[in-house]
């Protein structure tokens, strides 16, 4: 792999945080809002986590629903590209059995065209949606069988974006551009990056492979917080020393937001978990208001679901937060902590990132 692929990988920590801070963005869409709000909202976040120093920002792939204005990871990272300058990007991630092999190492080609040195590729192996969804995106209603060919799309798809199928392999001529069959042709001139794989789970497949495989691995805390420990626990046993990595390297998801005070947060953090109710329940829609959980009637069954899901969330003032944060990177060792605010207003979410940088004490624009 080009260049010093360990540097683009691991971070630094800024400030009194004990690992490095990034950002996971769903791009969510509360009722009264649009896509192009939140993706304005998006723009507006990235560029107050590159002033504040978060390491990175990732945009993870979700489709059919509404209140998730992310299906379509590279073009919303060419966005952000064309808005920061310094920031890391990537997906969050790409799940891959969705796609052709060739046209993810295309799109992430292009992507590190426009932004060389800081665009990661996150994979993963799940459909980021519902299983119709998943067939009428792959043409195919063999769903299973794109999971467990996972690991040979991987495969191919590191060949294409490192241009080295071997003579005689069907792909042989056939090349990812951008690419680096750019600097064999003659005259040409290749960057010395391509964006780093990391592979992206909430169970024990993907961080068992990414440990075989030496890969970087980041596990979802934020959705299935009661796997994490065991997942990274597999992950630092598998793992192998590679041309990537010479030791593991893990980023967990985190649920995080904080306010002004911490009635606030529980009024935000009630209205993101109406939202999952009704995704769970078959009923995914926009992200309410705090007004509108506040006045829902919750079932029992629903209540309980909402108790348990925002255990799982760290939130309520700056300083909870960041005890909350301090916390949950001791149980588990992580090395870097991916933060994602969900709430039903853009500002909102905004301020929770500037509360989180501030608590930690990180840079502050000159």
């Amino acid at each position: 792999m080009a260049a010093d692929a360990a540097e683009e990988i691991r971070g630094t920590a800024h400030g009194t945080a004990p690992v490095p801070l990034s950002v996971l963005d769903l791009v969510t869409v509360g009722e009264g809002r649009t896509a192009t709000d939140a993706l304005r909202t998006s723009v507006d976040i990235a560029r107050l986590a590159e002033a504040r120093g978060y390491h990175r920002y990732w945009v993870a792939e979700h489709h059919s629903m509404p209140g998730v204005a992310s299906s379509s990871p590279a073009v919303i990272l060419a966005h952000l590209a064309a808005h920061t300058g310094r920031i890391r990007l990537g997906s969050g991630g790409v799940m891959l059995p969705n796609h052709a092999p060739l046209v993810i190492a295309e799109q992430f080609g292009t992507l590190e065209a426009m932004a060389p040195g800081r665009v990661d590729l996150g994979l993963g192996r799940a459909p980021g949606t519902d299983g119709a969804t998943a067939a009428a995106l792959r043409r195919t209603d063999r769903l299973n069988e794109g999971a467990d060919d996972f690991p040979q799309q991987l495969a191919e798809l590191i060949r294409f974006l490192d241009d080295d199928f071997p003579d005689g392999h069907p792909y042989r001529r056939i090349h990812a551009v951008p690419g680096p069959v750019q600097a064999t042709s003659p005259g040409g001139v290749q960057s010395p990056h391509r964006p780093p794989v990391w592979l992206l789970g909430s169970s024990g497949f993907s961080a068992r492979l990414a440990g075989t495989l030496g890969l970087p691995f980041a596990f979802a805390h934020h959705f299935s917080a009661q796997n994490t420990i065991p997942a990274l626990d597999l992950y630092r046993e598998s793992f192998r020393p590679s041309a990537v990595l010479d030791a593991p390297y893990a980023l967990i998801g985190v649920s995080a937001l904080a306010a002004d005070d911490e009635k606030e947060a529980r009024r935000q953090v009630l209205a993101a978990a109406l939202s999952m109710v009704r995704l769970r329940t078959g009923r995914p829609g926009l992200v309410p208001t705090p007004e509108e959980a506040e006045a829902y009637d919750f079932s029992p069954m629903e209540r309980e679901f909402v108790q348990t899901w925002n255990s799982n969330v760290v939130h309520g003032t700056a300083d909870e937060v960041r005890a909350g944060l301090d916390d949950l990177q001791k149980r588990t060792g992580a090395d870097e902590l991916m933060l994602t605010a969900n709430a039903h207003g853009g500002d909102v979410r905004l301020r929770s990132y500037e509360l989180i940088a501030d608590a930690y004490g990180l840079p502050t624009p000159a």
